[in-house]
């Protein structure tokens, strides 16, 4: 083409279309391809807060900040430990897999958050209250009874608990949040899964209400068996009732959560969806106004695309690569990291060697779910890769570090040391039973290892690798299959591990970890 004229036509037409088409692009659904639960959402003028669930990790209930209801970042935790008691401590052959605090409720009132949970494993209601949502701190309340899926109203003067399944309760608090007012116990709605359908797998549960121009609007969620989630919606036009109840979605299975609006006035419904290996993964769906309504999603679906801006990278809002190093002021741990159970804080350290994750064994454990000083991620989707690199030269017999996936049926890649011989395992534990895959033998101090992680697709497939100098690879074992379990009630999440079997005292130096959304050795 020998015309100049037309090459800058067509120059100027392709950069017009493209920068357009990158104008023009949407965020999609899911705006978190992670494990980020039993969300609970404010708008404080331009910003968005969001807690989630997170159970037995620790620090715990995370608060998310956003500006566009799409992109998110980890900006604190409501607690650095829930209680210090065995089955959270990992100690006394106990756990709490499973279980720790669930589904939050964020809100804001006269000046102060409040973030309120509750936990079986403590047996109570935890209330955490700051001025300051991103920087703290937090001031502690707790009582009996654990009020489960509670949604907390401020109604006047006076503060609330809307709590239950199938049968949703209502108690008073006293005004300094210390517990419930004595005598104030009323059901609120005898049934709230009535909308659903009487053959139901799960009663209506995950409550939370919402006040809008002067209409009560309580979010459940319910299962009718051989169906899928639904999100139910009571409305009245009184706090304490009569309520009136839909079935408002019922698509995806995607369910529980609530409401919030822009500052356009635009509104939508956060919700989540079971998603196998990744997790519990969040949507956003759009609502319009129906005589005094919120209707969900566009012709009774959840959309894939929303007018919302473009979704980034999960990484480093909501994952992170760390290099270890630390410089005077730094944080200890970037928030992204959690810690599987309370961390034994005497036995793991970022300056016991400079540039590097040291994590010392304090005691026996019979596998790595009873490992103490687990430090995890969450996986993300549709692909991720975490990779470390390892010196295991203090490592004692008996003693297993490396990499893992964590779930009941976890999978890792690890130097184990055995009768004075050190060599790289790969180890499977479908159902819980650990299997070794693969052993070979190995002659230096270090090693990386590296986890990648499939969920295109819901194939929820892994495979482990490792490498004598960062760049050959090989694999090494079979592949994981990511299986989300109830008794975990977790996505899958790269864990950085160090336990013995024989004697305490052995210690590993991770000297970094890297996570990437795309995976190149496995496609």
């Amino acid at each position: 083409m020998k015309n100049p004229g037309l090459i800058a036509l067509i120059f100027f037409y392709t950069m017009v279309v493209g920068f357009t088409y990158g104008q023009n692009e949407k965020a999609r659904n899911p705006i978190i391809h992670a494990d980020v639960p039993d969300m609970s959402m404010i708008r404080i003028g331009e910003t968005y807060y969001m807690s989630s669930t997170t159970m037995h990790m620790a620090p715990g209930v995370p608060i998310m900040k956003s500006k566009d209801l799409v992109n998110w970042e980890i900006v604190n935790y409501t607690y650095d430990i829930l209680e210090d008691i065995h089955p959270l401590n990992l100690s006394n052959g106990e756990n709490s897999y499973g279980r720790g605090s669930w589904a939050s409720c964020l809100r804001y009132h006269e000046g102060t958050y409040y973030v309120s949970t509750f936990a079986s494993t403590t047996g109570k209601t935890h209330i955490y209250t700051t001025k300051d949502i991103e920087n703290g701190p937090w001031k502690s309340i707790s009582f009996p009874p654990s009020m489960h899926d509670h949604t907390l109203v401020f109604e006047g003067d006076k503060i609330y608990l809307v709590w239950g399944a199938g049968r949703l309760t209502m108690v008073e608090l006293e005004p300094d949040l210390s517990g419930v007012k004595p005598g104030t116990e009323t059901v609120l709605i005898e049934n709230a899964t009535e909308p659903a359908g009487n053959n139901i797998m799960l009663k209506a549960e995950g409550s939370q209400l919402f006040k809008v121009d002067g209409k009560y609007y309580l979010f459940n969620i319910a299962w009718p068996r051989g169906g899928m989630r639904t999100v139910i919606v009571h409305r009245s036009d009184h706090f304490h009732g009569p309520y009136e109840g839909k079935v408002m979605l019922q698509d995806k299975g995607v369910a529980q959560g609530g409401l919030i609006d822009t500052p356009n006035g635009d509104w939508f419904a956060y919700l989540f969806r079971d998603y196998g290996g990744v997790g519990r993964i969040p949507y956003l769906v759009p609502v319009r106004w129906e005589e005094g309504w919120p209707v969900l999603g566009v012709e009774g679906k959840v959309p894939d695309e929303l007018d919302l801006p473009k979704n980034g990278s999960l990484i480093p809002g909501i994952v992170a690569s760390d290099d270890f190093n630390r410089k005077a002021g730094d944080e200890s741990l970037p928030l992204v990291w959690q810690w599987n159970h309370n961390p034994d804080p005497e036995h793991w350290s970022l300056s016991a060697r400079i540039g590097h994750l040291r994590l010392t064994n304090s005691r026996v454990d019979p596998d790595v779910l009873q490992a103490r000083n687990t430090l995890t991620q969450r996986t993300i989707g549709p692909v991720s890769s975490g990779t470390t690199k390892i010196d295991v030269s203090g490592m004692q017999d008996g003693d297993v570090a490396g990499l893992s996936l964590l779930q009941r049926d976890y999978g890792f890649v690890a130097v184990r040391t055995e009768g004075g011989k050190k060599t790289i395992i790969q180890l499977l534990a479908p159902e819980g039973k650990e299997e070794i895959l693969e052993e070979i033998p190995l002659g230096q101090k270090t090693v990386f290892l590296k986890a990648e992680c499939d969920f295109r697709d819901r194939k929820d497939l892994a495979y482990f690798y490792f490498s004598l100098d960062g760049k050959e690879w090989k694999p090494i074992g079979a592949e994981l299959k990511m299986k989300y379990t109830l008794p975990h009630f977790m996505g899958y999440r790269f864990g950085l591990f160090n336990y013995a079997t024989k004697k305490p005292g052995g210690f590993v130096d991770f000297e970094f970890f890297d996570i990437s959304d795309e995976i190149s050795l496995h496609k």
